[in-house]
């Protein structure tokens, strides 16, 4: 058994585009995986604990991750992840899991952004730019090409700079600081929220153009869409089923579906589309099989 660090995932310098293909293989193997529902245990003082457990069988692999959350602690969330041979059952690893959530968290908003997005879009909001969304971003970015882009930031602190210089070199982005909510969304074809605390909702539903597509990967502020827009996608039903609208939702399916043809997903250009990707284990698992594999390699050379 192994421990791998955050530090040592890091060093192995894998390409964003690497990430976006091992989502978008777990998502077509959703199915096949053994994935109960997270567990959340909740204490006093905003102090939280999440089980997720998993097991892929077609990928000889089983595990769980374990998050806890303490306000007080720098950072205040913290992941951990064991990883397991599924036909001896030995443990093979326990890993940081913190960045291994980042990067697949990331990948699956950037996948649904080219599986939901209309053809041709030409404007795109961030708000809350935490490490998920610049990851997301990120891998977006190394997947979408030279086409122009309109990117419209949410004016915070600092972090719209800094992430206007760090993509200084791509010419084919014109980004655009805005002071409201409101001015950032309206007129958007895509939508991606990291924000983590939302009182109610960013704006009135009328503000979103038809046509967009919202990546809400913290979920919050856009319930009053919820009542509203066309088609509703979320990467399993059983993380989303307990939303207080689900039953309002006017339409409902699984990434998975849509990615394998199973349903429809964008149909027409005027449809507007939420995709809540709540974020699972089969993710997580698949990413710390493909980092253990990379590490034993690396090791052996």
């Amino acid at each position: 058994m192994i421990y791998i660090t955050d530090e040592e995932i890091t060093s192995l310098g894998i390409d964003e585009r690497q990430y976006y293909e091992w989502v978008k293989d777990m998502i077509i193997s959703k199915k096949s995986a053994i994935l109960p529902a997270k567990i959340s245990m909740k204490m006093e003082g905003h102090i939280f604990y999440n089980v997720m457990p998993c097991i892929l069988p077609d990928k000889n692999v089983a595990g769980v991750k374990l998050v806890n959350r303490y306000p007080d602690n720098t950072p205040s969330l913290k992941s951990n992840l064991m990883l397991y041979d599924l036909a001896s059952g030995d443990l093979k690893a326990v890993m940081d899991a913190n960045l291994i959530t980042t990067l697949r968290t990331g990948a699956v908003a950037a996948h649904s952004i080219f599986l939901f997005a209309r053809d041709g879009f030409q404007v795109m909001s961030l708000i809350g730019l935490g490490n998920v969304t610049k990851a997301a971003f990120k891998i977006f970015s190394k997947m979408y090409g030279n086409k122009p882009l309109t990117i419209k930031v949410f004016k915070y602190k600092d972090h719209a700079d800094k992430l206007i210089r760090e993509y200084a070199d791509y010419d084919n982005y014109n980004f655009v600081v805005c002071d409201t909510y409101e001015q950032t969304m309206r007129d958007s074809d895509v939508i991606v929220s990291g924000i983590t605390f939302a009182e109610g909702d960013f704006c009135d539903e009328k503000v979103y153009k038809k046509g967009c597509l919202i990546v809400p990967i913290h979920t919050l502020g856009f319930q009053n869409c919820d009542l509203t827009f066309d088609k509703v996608f979320g990467d399993d039903y059983s993380h989303i089923a307990g939303f207080k609208y689900f039953d309002k939702f006017k339409s409902f399916n699984e990434v998975c579906d849509v990615q394998n043809g199973l349903v429809k997903g964008r149909e027409n250009d005027q449809e507007r589309i939420l995709a809540y990707n709540i974020g699972i284990a089969v993710h997580d698992l698949y990413f710390a099989e493909k980092i253990y594999q990379l590490i034993v390699e690396r090791g052996a050379k």
